[in-house]
């Protein structure tokens, strides 16, 4: 365990770096973790970080000082207050963070079961959110097209509150080619569908298309959808947020296969 006072210490450059910087997360093949809740769901995961740091003040906290001693790291920083909090992206310093590997995701599933396809989600609050529903849905694939928001930035996974390290994320995927190669029902919502979501078998596997915040699913991915389904909306509302109509679809699966 090291004790840092200085900013010239390279792990903390690589910290503060890592907090706001694409190239650095790409190049280095890292990401960040702020706060005990996503370092206590990584340790749970079985991954180990590269750096884990906390501030000095925290080091007094017992729930924290035991985080602190039981996620695996390969190197283990103690920090100014204030070096902390100059990493930290959040309002109120959470007092420990980790860089961390970014995971592989491994191959694409052979035998068809229900995934989510993202095409140009651009907000990384929605993206979080999305990738959080899916958890909770009990998927274990999600694709994302180029374009989308980065799934590992530190804003993305934070509003995934721990999500990242639940599922399979598949960034820069071809979706066309995923959807057509698809054995089950291809299903992309549309709101002037003249099917229903409500009114249709979701028993089986699916794969959700889902697409950017403002232009939807391009031509080529629609195209693919074996399946358009529109969400019924009785209010003046144009559109749901995707994270609202990912929430929608894959809660009326859940529902349908466990009723």
């Amino acid at each position: 365990m090291k004790h840092i006072l200085s900013r010239e210490n390279p792990q903390l450059k690589i910290l503060a770096k890592l907090a706001t910087s694409i190239r650095e997360r790409r190049n280095t093949g890292l990401t960040l973790l702020d706060g005990d809740h996503l370092i206590a769901a990584y340790a749970e995961s079985g991954g180990i970080a590269d750096i884990l740091a906390i501030g000095e003040t925290a080091l007094t906290r017992p729930q924290q000082k035991a985080l602190f001693e039981r996620c695996p790291s390969r190197t283990q920083l103690v920090l100014g207050d204030r070096l902390l909090e100059s990493i930290s992206q959040v309002a109120s310093a959470s007092g420990i963070v980790a860089a961390i590997p970014i995971p592989e995701p491994g191959p694409w599933p052979e035998l068809a079961e229900t995934c989510l396809l993202l095409e140009g989600i651009q907000d990384p609050g929605n993206l979080g959110t999305v990738l959080r529903t899916a958890v909770a849905a009990g998927l274990r694939h999600v694709a994302l097209s180029g374009g989308c928001a980065a799934a590992w930035a530190p804003k993305t996974i934070r509003a995934g509150m721990g999500a990242h390290f639940r599922v399979h994320l598949h960034e820069n995927a071809d979706l066309v080619s995923l959807a057509c190669k698809f054995s089950g029902k291809v299903v992309a919502t549309e709101p002037r569908a003249e099917r229903k979501l409500y009114a249709s078998d979701l028993r089986g596997p699916i794969a959700w298309l889902f697409g950017n915040e403002g232009a939807g699913l391009t031509p080529a991915l629609s195209r693919c959808a074996s399946d358009h389904l529109a969400i019924p909306m009785p209010g003046e509302a144009e559109s749901l947020n995707v994270a609202g109509a990912v929430a929608v679809c894959l809660f009326e699966q859940v529902r349908q296969k466990t009723q």
